[in-house]
C-alpha cells in the first residue's frame, strides 16, 4: 500500500489536484482512499459532485468519538474513491491540526487505513505540528510539494522541505521526499524555475500542470477534470501525473534552501 500526502501553500491546487490524481487512479482500477486534511472539507468535494460530506470532527463534537461509525465519516465518490474529512474547529475556536490527529485515530481504530493507495490532502503550514503529523507519524511516506513560480508558494514547498529533513533524522521514519508538482500560474519561465528549485533541494520536477479553463469549467460543474471532460488535453496531464506516482519509487531526504537562497534563484527567472 502506497501512501502519499500532498503538501503546498494555502491556495496553491492542492485539492484539485488531489481529487483529479484520485480519480484518475481509480480509472486504473486501483482501491483509492482520499483523506482531506483541511478544516476547509473541500478536498473531495469535486470526487463527490459537489457535496461537502460530513467531518469527522463534526461527528466527535456531536457523538463523542467512541461512537463514530466509518459509514458515519467514510463516503464513496467517482469511481468508488472513499472519501474522508477531518474537518477541525469553529472558526476562530480550537486547533485545526487536533483534528487531523483525532481523525487519524479514529480511522486506525476503525481498520479505515487500507486500500491500494491513500491519498492525504493536508494544508502546508507545518509550523502546527498537527499539519505535520501525517508526516511524522509514518502516515505519509511519500510527500509531494505542489508549488508554482511564485515566490510565497515556493517559500512554503521549501519549509516543508526543512520539516521532511528534521523527521528523516528520527531512526523509525520514514517520510520522504516524492518530488514536486507544478501547478502553473501561467508565469514566464516557471517550469524552468521549478525544475531548477526541485534539483537544488535534492529532487526532480515529477510533472508541470499547465493552466487550464477545463478545470475552472469542471468544478463548476462540481466534478473533476477526469469526469467532466475525459478526453481533454488537461484530463491526460492528470492521468500522466497518476502513471507517476503510481509507480514512483525514487525518494529523497530534501536539502532545504537558506532564504537568501531561493530568493537569488527567483531573480534569475522572474
Amino acid at each position: 500500500m502506497k501512501q502519499i500526502a500532498l503538501y503546498g501553500k494555502g491556495g496553491i491546487g492542492k485539492s484539485t489536484t488531489s481529487a483529479n490524481l484520485s480519480a484518475a487512479l481509480a480509472e486504473k482500477g486501483l482501491d483509492i482512499l482520499q483523506i482531506g486534511c483541511d478544516p476547509k472539507r473541500d478536498s473531495t468535494r469535486m470526487l463527490m459532485q459537489g457535496r461537502f460530506i460530513p467531518t469527522v470532527m463534526d461527528h466527535v463534537r456531536k457523538e463523542g468519538d467512541a461512537d463514530v461509525r466509518l459509514e458515519d465519516i467514510m463516503f464513496t465518490g467517482y469511481r468508488g474513491v472513499r472519501c474522508v474529512e477531518a474537518g477541525g474547529p469553529e472558526p476562530g475556536v480550537g486547533c485545526a491540526g487536533r483534528g487531523i490527529i483525532a481523525t487519524f485515530q479514529i480511522l486506525e481504530r476503525l481498520g479505515a487505513l487500507k486500500g491500494d493507495i491513500i491519498v492525504y490532502d493536508v494544508l502546508g503550514d507545518v509550523v502546527c505540528g498537527g499539519f505535520a503529523m501525517p508526516m511524522r507519524e509514518g502516515y505519509a511516506q511519500e510527500v509531494y510539494l505542489v508549488t508554482s513560480g511564485e515566490l510565497m508558494s515556493l517559500y512554503a514547498a521549501n519549509n516543508i522541505c526543512k520539516a521532511i529533513q528534521r523527521l528523516s533524522m528520527r531512526a523509525k521514519n520514514r517520510c520522504r521526499l516524492a518530488g514536486v508538482i507544478c501547478n502553473s500560474k501561467n508565469m514566464e519561465n516557471e517550469e524552468e524555475l521549478v525544475l531548477e528549485f526541485s534539483k537544488r533541494i535534492n529532487s526532480r520536477l515529477i510533472h508541470f500542470i499547465p493552466r487550464d479553463r477545463t478545470v475552472q469549467l469542471a468544478e463548476l460543474h462540481k466534478k473533476t477534470v477526469i469526469e467532466y471532460a475525459p478526453e481533454s488535453p488537461q484530463a491526460g496531464v492528470y492521468r500522466s501525473l497518476a502513471g507517476i506516482v503510481a509507480t514512483n519509487e525514487l525518494f529523497t531526504i530534501p536539502n532545504p534552501l537558506d532564504t537568501d537562497e531561493l530568493e537569488s534563484l527567483a531573480f534569475e527567472y522572474i
